[in-house]
């Protein structure tokens, strides 16, 4: 039937004209129950551990040379009340690289301070004011260049802020939460440990560069989830830097 033949070629040829992309769907809560099936994504760049005061010099001077890092704390779990320890680590990402500076071994070098003042460099965090109080009872600073995602995805809309459900609801992958309450002070930080430190750090990058390109492009619709009642909003948010 060359006829018919030739009629599907020319179609073919225009194919591409009839394609149209979805528009990424957010909603404003995601349920923790959704999480458990989403794949497992974490952190595969390099992971280099700061011991000692003196290597926090060199490797300021690299985190300051990037354009954006991922910030984030971990703090050893009191399960006693009343007790309290300080903030054991600081972990900053870049997109392949994050290194984890053992506060409980360096404290807050001269070096990290600079890299805390810094104006610069933005440094995106989740519940960042929170990690900076911490920080500075380590030793006073004057914070720099942080932006911080709850803040930001708060003014699109969405309600459930947690990492680990913004990254679900944003990528639909699950970051895993085991290692959030082991001893962050252990004269050894295990691979699990160094993985999940780095993956909340790199993370914040992933999350804010997405949010920002659906921002500038509009490609997304947020769905409201309220007490079972479904409606999709078409968003364009309203996030900046803060």
């Amino acid at each position: 039937m060359p006829h018919f033949a030739k009629k599907s070629h020319f179609f073919s040829n225009f194919a591409p004209c009839y394609q149209f992309r979805m528009k990424k769907l957010l909603v404003n809560k995601f349920d923790k129950k959704d999480i458990n099936n989403l794949p497992v994504v974490q952190f595969e760049g390099r992971i280099i551990v700061v011991l000692s005061p003196g290597e926090t010099e060199k490797a300021v001077d690299y985190l300051l040379s990037q354009d954006i890092l991922g910030v984030d704390t971990e703090t050893r779990p009191s399960f006693k009340k009343g007790a309290q320890y300080a903030v054991s680590l600081l972990q900053v990402a870049t997109h392949n690289c994050c290194f984890l500076f053992r506060l409980n071994y360096t404290g807050l070098t001269p070096a990290l301070i600079r890299l805390l003042e810094d104006t610069r460099v933005p440094k995106i965090g989740l519940s960042w004011h929170d990690d900076l109080l911490s920080l500075r009872k380590r030793a006073e600073f004057t914070p720099g260049r942080f932006i911080d995602l709850q803040q930001l995805v708060g003014e699109i809309g969405i309600e459930d802020r947690s990492l680990q459900k913004l990254y679900a609801n944003f990528f639909h992958q699950k970051i895993l939460k085991r290692q959030q309450l082991s001893n962050w002070e252990r004269d050894v930080l295990d691979d699990k440990q160094k993985v999940y430190a780095a993956t909340d750090a790199w993370a914040c990058i992933m999350l804010y560069e997405e949010l920002m390109r659906l921002e500038k492009t509009h490609d997304y619709e947020l769905e409201i989830i309220d007490n079972g009642i479904q409606e999709n909003l078409p968003q364009t948010g309203q996030g900046g830097e803060s």
